[in-house]
């Protein structure tokens, strides 16, 4: 694998982090596997198709989505849910001696008076990176029974079918049908995909949708999202190109529908390499945007 240069890759332990989470995804990468793509456990009660859990249920987000779906993709684990070696104690269980855990982060911030240019007190604001270790509930012996429980009755295809077109139906996007091709256009602020029949299944027909109801997010009155694209195949475009990718992932998952690669996105491996590899920090960062996509999406349905 091909290194970032020393000039472009964060300094100190604490912004080696980064680099390293980065590094866990961008060997997938070079593998040609999207660990966002198989985001499903195969027999669980939380579901066929799930973001990663917490012991109460409530989902991960951002890049703690993509880092458990890696693992539970490279170690074939069934169930969803993830938990600390703490928690597993609090709830009667443990972790079965040998067991290696899986990475997680999270974001905080810390406050620091420093001297300014006029000799008076600043307070800062940092932002700093921290990391645990979670375990699969399959790693864990004598959890309640119910992290361990069957797989619960999936919704029929009309039903899913029937949720996803109610979900993007409530967006209030301009979606069109026609032609041969899927794409956002800016200028025009529309969503054009082919007719639902062009597709081999409702799922690839969703997660195309999907993925250009992320891109319709940037727009200036909706997100304002711009990494600066000047040309199709840019730095910039593979940039917007990841977020809509991981946008379409997260959605699937909450939509229960699986996700697979779309073969027209293969070409976008090696730009995206090219960014991660040059700026180890942007994975968050475009985890992050995807996230604040979906959250936008989801704010819009009836519900909320």
């Amino acid at each position: 694998m091909s290194r970032p240069n020393a000039s472009a890759r964060p300094q100190g332990a604490r912004q080696d982090l980064y680099t390293r989470v980065t590094e866990t995804i961008v060997a997938d990468l070079h593998r040609g596997v999207r660990p966002w793509t198989q985001p499903w456990s195969a027999a669980h009660f939380a579901g066929a198709v799930s973001r990663p859990l917490r012991s109460t249920g409530q989902p991960y987000s951002g890049i703690n989505v993509l880092l458990l779906w890696a693992q539970a993709v490279s170690r074939g684990y069934a169930a969803p849910i993830w938990i600390t070696f703490r928690q597993a104690l609090a709830l009667g269980g443990a972790v079965r001696k040998g067991e290696t855990g899986a990475t997680v982060v999270y974001a905080n911030r810390i406050a620091r008076t420093e001297t300014g240019d006029d000799g008076a007190d600043v307070e800062r604001s940092i932002a700093f990176l921290k990391a645990y270790t979670v375990f699969n509930v399959e790693q864990v012996d004598g959890l309640p029974a119910h992290f361990h429980a069957p797989a619960a009755p999936r919704l029929d295809p009309e039903q899913r079918i029937a949720r996803a077109d109610a979900f993007f139906a409530a967006l209030g996007a301009d979606i069109r049908h026609g032609g041969d091709m899927a794409f956002y256009s800016f200028g025009e602020d529309r969503v054009q995909l082919p007719a639902f029949e062009a597709f081999e299944d409702p799922e690839s027909y969703y997660a195309t949708l999907a993925h250009e109801c992320t891109h319709w997010t940037r727009h200036p009155s909706r997100l304002d999202r711009d990494f600066g694209r000047q040309r199709f195949g840019d730095a910039g475009y593979a940039r917007e190109e990841l977020v809509a990718e991981l946008g379409a992932a997260f959605l699937c998952a909450d939509l229960g529908l699986s996700l697979t690669p779309r073969e027209d996105h293969a070409a976008y491996l090696g730009h995206w390499l090219d960014v991660l590899e040059a700026q180890p920090r942007f994975l968050f960062s475009a985890a992050a945007h995807a996230q604040k996509a979906c959250d936008f999406l989801h704010a819009r349905q009836p519900q909320h």
